[in-house]
């Protein structure tokens, strides 16, 4: 599978990973910043974007995918960066083959499996747009908040909403992300990857907690962790700043 990506900048290669419902424009405040020292490859990830669909959602799948896209635009090895689900493929890469990523940047989210639904309202949401005739954004959005309250949430999946020759439609493979959300849940696995890690958590988020800590130190035993105060799991567009900030200082530490 070829991926769609964008690059920016030169320098040493970056590759930056968006999260489930997403495309590699949600990154781009990251992206934007590192480009002035470095070469950033953004991309989309099989089922979101402008990348092709496929029937599985699998970690290992993900990570084969984007080592196809180093080897085809001739990265050997690269920073990884990657937010929630993406931050879980960025782990996969590095716990699959630790010699194609330098160091590793997970940005709120752990390396287990949870067992929390957090999207199946979501998933109400969109499919309920998706089996409607919809004119415009603003009959999307009122369809979405019947299931989905918080505004910003709506905002964000009608990123991902376009207007096409059969008119609006998802670009995500919404139908595909639900059956294959378990997979979504679940932990990457490999080999323990032996190089600095960086794992930044939201002050606000609950997607990682003290309970997780021996199976962090156990897959990722150079890890370390900053917590960025004041956000939630959106904490790159919470506080854009204090989080390039620590991103840069990581990797040029």
């Amino acid at each position: 599978m070829t991926l769609h990506y964008q690059q920016f900048g030169a320098g040493a290669d970056v590759i930056i990973i968006h999260g489930l419902f997403g495309s590699l424009e949600n990154l781009n405040v990251i992206s934007k910043a590192l480009s002035n020292h470095y070469k950033v490859t953004a991309i989309d990830l099989r089922n979101h974007g402008q990348s092709p669909h496929n029937e599985q959602m699998s970690y290992a799948a993900m990570a084969d995918d984007i080592f196809a896209l180093m080897d085809e635009l001739d990265i050997k090895h690269a920073h990884f960066i990657g937010h929630s689900m993406g931050g879980k493929v960025a782990m996969q890469c590095a716990l699959s083959v630790a010699e194609k990523v330098d160091k590793l940047i997970v940005l709120d989210i752990a390396p287990v499996t949870y067992q929390i639904r957090r999207h199946d309202n979501v998933f109400d949401g969109l499919f309920a747009v998706a089996e409607q005739q919809i004119t415009d954004r603003k009959q999307a959005d009122e369809i979405l908040a019947q299931s989905i309250n918080e505004a910003g949430v709506r905002q964000f999946l009608l990123k991902s909403l376009i207007k096409g020759e059969n008119g609006y439609q998802w670009k995500f493979n919404h139908t595909v992300l639900k059956q294959e959300y378990a997979n979504i849940l679940s932990a990457p696995t490999g080999v323990a990857f032996d190089k600095p890690t960086l794992f930044l958590k939201g002050s606000e988020s609950d997607y990682i907690d003290a309970s997780q800590r021996p199976t962090f130190l156990s897959l990722f035993p150079k890890c370390q962790a900053k917590i960025i105060h004041g956000t939630g799991h959106w904490l790159h567009a919470e506080k854009p700043t204090a989080v390039n900030n620590a991103i840069t200082a990581f990797l040029l530490g």
